[in-house]
């Protein structure tokens, strides 16, 4: 299974199916209709576990809903099955486990559990998320505009990620992301461009172009 970022939040650039389906699969979770949830995220053919809905705020995923409902362990572990990650946050910062605490729901703190983020790593990550984001957007700028959720990069190593793939609108293509010795390292490319692929390494102090010519 190849762990993928649906970032964008337009979903005017997206399938219309697509953004349906999201849409069908965060009213479910909502009303904790976990039958539908499950049937949506096992199928795999348009939303995945880790899907939130494309015109929503909250960014709250099948795991998140659970952790908030107080969901039965059985419903948390078959969405951890099909890939659901316990170090995504939402809009708001929680992790599935931070809901579960808030919400008392105790059942549930065993199979979210997830370490703490200490704060060399927090800083790590902040700066990864920055230096990312940038590189997305010079990479994209001459693309049409798209509304897009940042990447937190902390999901390679909390996940223990070998890659993380990055689809992007319009660049019929995207952005790899893996973790070697401590950097994040970047790989882009256009399928239509020949030679459009660059490699990034990016650390807390920026980001450092590699390699290029290359897909």
């Amino acid at each position: 299974m190849i762990d993928e970022w649906q970032g964008v939040l337009d979903p005017d650039v997206l399938n219309d199916d697509l953004v349906e389906h999201s849409a069908r699969l965060a009213d479910a979770a909502k009303a904790g209709s976990w039958d539908t949830v499950l049937d949506l995220v096992e199928q795999g053919t348009w939303v995945g576990a880790n899907q939130w809905r494309v015109t929503g705020r909250s960014w709250f995923t099948p795991l998140h809903q659970a952790a908030w409902l107080g969901a039965p362990v059985g419903v948390a572990e078959r969405l951890l099955n099909v890939g659901a990650w316990r170090s995504l946050r939402t809009a708001d910062g929680d992790r599935p486990l931070d809901l579960a605490r808030q919400r008392g729901h105790h059942h549930l703190l065993e199979t979210l559990a997830v370490r703490d983020v200490g704060p060399s790593e927090e800083s790590r990550f902040a700066a990864w998320d920055s230096h990312l984001a940038d590189l997305i957007a010079e990479r994209a700028r001459p693309l049409d505009p798209v509304r897009f959720r940042p990447v937190p990069t902390e999901l390679l190593v909390m996940e223990q990620m070998d890659t993380l793939w990055v689809p992007y609108p319009g660049m019929y293509g995207g952005f790899s992301l893996s973790v070697h010795r401590g950097r994040l390292v970047v790989e882009s490319w256009s399928r239509v461009a020949g030679g459009s692929g660059q490699a990034h390494v990016i650390t807390e102090s920026g980001s450092v172009l590699v390699e290029e010519g290359f897909a």
